[in-house]
């Protein structure tokens, strides 16, 4: 099992969308752990002098081809025999803050209360990472919890290219902030190899992102990617260390609860055994449906129930 880098960078990035057309730009094996480096923003974000830029995000800024508006995003890469109908399994090692500084916006129109806010604000945060915080304006140490809001594969031939804000099947804009350092992530395969990028790095986030934005910054993650023909999906799943978790993505939060609520109900027959009645009422008694995101156009809730509670009796 090899180990591989993927720098960002004008001939390694697409900004703003998903694309079945969009080759990969490196191929690895099942099992290979890929390091990826991501970067996050455009000119307009830019901090003053006198913080660190990186070099990638200068070179995609003025080259790269983009497609408005959306996310720069680091890939695709390939698994080696990934095929539609197969599911591509991620796991997610190390996340390191890459800079010293990150940034949140708010956009007039955009956001939990899109009416409530009627001019745009950028705001550039100061990240010390040996200390492992954002210093907001007003004077608070808020806690780094890095993590990827855009982690997806290539979406079917059919639909063409798509916005990498809007959430879907194949992953993508999910702004899931447990899927963090440890988590596993799976996602359906839709064409040949996977086609597996990242990108959207988040310092720290809510459930919900209200504002639209979290503190966005620069990421470099470790991927172990793992091709399984043994499994069915046909939307993303995860996991952590000590919970299940399931996913939906609409318009309107109430179908991403039912959604959610469904595809667990299913995953605990798979995993313990239950009927869809006693997996309902198990649902009711322990599980958790939480709101991922409501800024994305597709709303996300996530299920999660523990690891734990979702066993063979």
């Amino acid at each position: 099992m090899a180990w591989h880098e993927l720098k960002a960078g004008a001939e390694t990035c697409h900004w703003g969308w998903f694309g079945a057309d969009t080759p990969a730009v490196l191929t690895v094996e099942s099992g290979d752990t890929v390091v990826i480096e991501t970067v996050s923003g455009g000119e307009d974000v830019l901090p003053p002098p006198g913080f660190h830029v990186p070099e990638a995000q200068r070179e995609i800024i003025a080259k790269a081809e983009r497609m408005l508006p959306g996310h720069m995003l680091t890939g695709p890469v390939a698994v080696a025999g990934a095929e539609p109908g197969n599911v591509l399994e991620v796991r997610i090692g190390r996340i390191d803050v890459t800079t010293d500084w990150g940034w949140n916006f708010i956009k007039p129109l955009a956001g939990a209360l899109p009416e409530d806010f009627p001019d745009y604000r950028l705001v550039n945060i100061p990240l010390d990472r040996e200390r492992n915080v954002a210093k907001l304006p007003w004077g608070l140490d808020l806690p780094l919890n890095p993590f990827f809001g855009v982690m997806g594969v290539a979406p079917p031939p059919a639909w063409g290219r798509v916005t990498s804000l809007i959430p879907r099947a194949f992953g993508g804009n999910l702004d899931n902030k447990e899927l963090r350092e440890g988590a596993t992530f799976y996602l359906p395969v839709f064409v040949p190899g996977g086609n597996f990028s990242a990108g959207d790095g988040h310092g720290a986030q809510g459930d919900g992102e209200v504002n639209v934005t979290a503190i966005e910054t620069a990421l470099t993650g470790e991927f172990t990617l793992i091709l399984r023909k043994d499994m069915k999906l046909d939307y993303p799943r995860a996991e952590t260390e000590t919970h299940l978790i399931t996913m939906a993505m609409h318009p309107d939060l109430d179908t991403c609860a039912e959604r959610a609520l469904r595809a667990m109900i299913a995953l605990l027959g798979e995993v313990a055994g239950l009927s869809r009645e006693d997996a309902y009422m198990l649902c009711s008694l322990a599980a958790d449906l939480r709101i991922t995101q409501v800024v994305n156009g597709a709303k996300g809730v996530h299920c999660m129930i523990a690891k734990e509670l979702a066993r063979p009796g």
